[in-house]
Parts: structure tokens; sequence; C-alpha cells
């Protein structure tokens, strides 16, 4: 199992419409709003043979509102 979160930024007024279009697709294991530089951050499990940026680009980046993301892969967990 791969482990990684992904920082969304979202076009201005769209961070709600965005959170609730992952929590839809009921793929993240958890979303948060954060402040900063990115309005979304959001834990995601996968199968270890499942292609992360394949992943991202096809179920993450293709929801409507999302203007950038930053991927942050995890390796173990203490």
């Amino acid at each position: 199992m791969q482990t990684f979160f992904v920082e969304i930024k979202c076009k201005l007024g769209k961070t709600y419409e965005v959170a609730s279009q992952l929590a839809d697709r009921e793929i993240a294991s958890e979303i948060y709003s954060t402040a900063g530089n990115y309005d979304i951050l959001a834990k995601f499990h996968v199968d270890d043979e499942v292609d992360i940026g394949h992943f991202i680009a096809k179920n993450v980046q293709s929801v409507e509102g999302i203007a950038d993301t930053h991927t942050i892969i995890t390796f173990k967990a203490f």
C-alpha cells in the first residue's frame, strides 16, 4: 500500500466545490481545508502496483475547479 498527500490549489471561490467533488469520488481517505499556498490537503492510499502519477492525473487533476497540485509521496510512518 502506498500513501501520499496532494496539496490542491483551487480556482478562486471553488474550494468547497472541489472538496465536495473529491469526497463524492470516495478516493481520498481524508480531506482538509488549509491556509497558505494551497487550499486543500488530501490523503490517499493506493495499491503498490498503482502508478501515483496516473492516479493523480486521472482522478484528482480532472476535478473541475483545480488550478494546481503538489504531491507529497511518503515512505514510512512512525
